[in-house]
């Protein structure tokens, strides 16, 4: 009798301290995962808004200046130096890939056209290339990967024939999409080769002067630092760098210090679905069954090809 009434103390003891530590991390992993999601997302409308009061590249070149100097002052205030100048140069390089030629293509397309949706899908789908890249440098790819391939290209084109066929988007604008989608997948695996575990911040401050700097003549020689100021404006701007730039690394940061990183890539693939859904209740952006379909497939292809086990 003694034995069980100290065996029933020590498994209600035992539930008391295991409930609270079993469910309180994974309820704000979620919350987390679920506020990455809809941060980044929000990054395609908000960008939408912004090109539509002034030239592409002259906003995407106020949000890196503004964005490098929200962390430059953070590594001011951390006191955190300059890497070596090696892996500097390689920051750079990924900041003129990920930051100057995937934005300057996605922001280029906005004004040619492309919705929000689109340009989410078609950026989304790096991983299908990044894979294909890698494969061409020697890497191995397994069969699964390879329909992934299929499924993902399938989707995607679903989704851009729907809109080519009813005027939604133009050739120049996907061509400019393609050129971003190049652009953040030599990046990445670039990256891959040449990364270095120098601090966040810094990493972020070196990639935002980069593309600043890539941007700057064009924003002059092409559009002449064409803005037109205003509220829309200036909340879109300050909504892009507060909280995509920045707090939208910050959750992922997060979400990779608590042991998530093998799970942040598959938080990718429900961006683009979820910018569809957000940019046709707030922006009026068409969404047909076609395209629900092609986004659908073009998430599973992604998750296919980028699954490695």
């Amino acid at each position: 009798m003694a034995t069980s009434s100290r065996q029933r103390a020590i498994m209600s003891s035992t539930l008391k301290l295991a409930a609270p530590r079993s469910f309180q991390p994974m309820s704000s992993t979620a919350l987390v995962s679920g506020s990455f999601i809809v941060v980044w997302s929000t990054g395609y409308l908000a960008g939408l808004v912004a090109v539509g009061h002034g030239g592409p590249f002259t906003v995407l070149m106020l949000r890196f200046a503004f964005t490098a100097l929200v962390f430059g002052a953070l590594m001011a205030a951390a006191r955190v130096k300059l890497p070596a100048w090696n892996e500097t140069l390689h920051s750079a390089v990924v900041g003129v890939l990920t930051m100057g030629l995937q934005f300057g293509g996605v922001y280029a397309a906005f004004a040619l056209g492309a919705s929000a949706g689109l340009s989410a899908l078609v950026i989304g789908t790096m991983p299908l290339t990044v894979a294909l890249g890698s494969w061409l440098l020697g890497e191995r790819i397994l069969p699964r990967q390879w329909l992934g391939f299929v499924l993902g290209v399938g989707g995607v084109l679903l989704v851009v024939a729907e809109r080519l066929a009813h005027a939604h988007a133009t050739l120049a604008a996907c061509g400019a999409l393609v050129l971003g989608l190049l652009g953040i997948s030599a990046g990445t695996i670039y990256q891959k080769r040449h990364g270095s575990g120098i601090d966040l911040r810094a990493g972020l401050f070196v990639q935002n002067t980069a593309g600043t700097l890539v941007l700057l003549p064009l924003a002059w020689g092409l559009e002449h630092f064409r803005l037109e100021a205003g509220w829309p404006l200036a909340l879109s701007l300050g909504w892009i760098v507060l909280m995509n730039s920045v707090l939208g690394f910050a959750l992922l940061f997060v979400l990779i210090r608590r042991g998530a990183a093998s799970s942040v890539a598959a938080l990718f693939y429900l961006v683009p679905p979820v910018t569809a859904l957000m940019s046709a209740v707030m922006l009026h952006e068409p969404l047909g069954l076609l395209e629900v379909a092609g986004f659908a497939l073009a998430a599973l292809g992604v998750w296919l090809a980028s699954r490695t086990g």
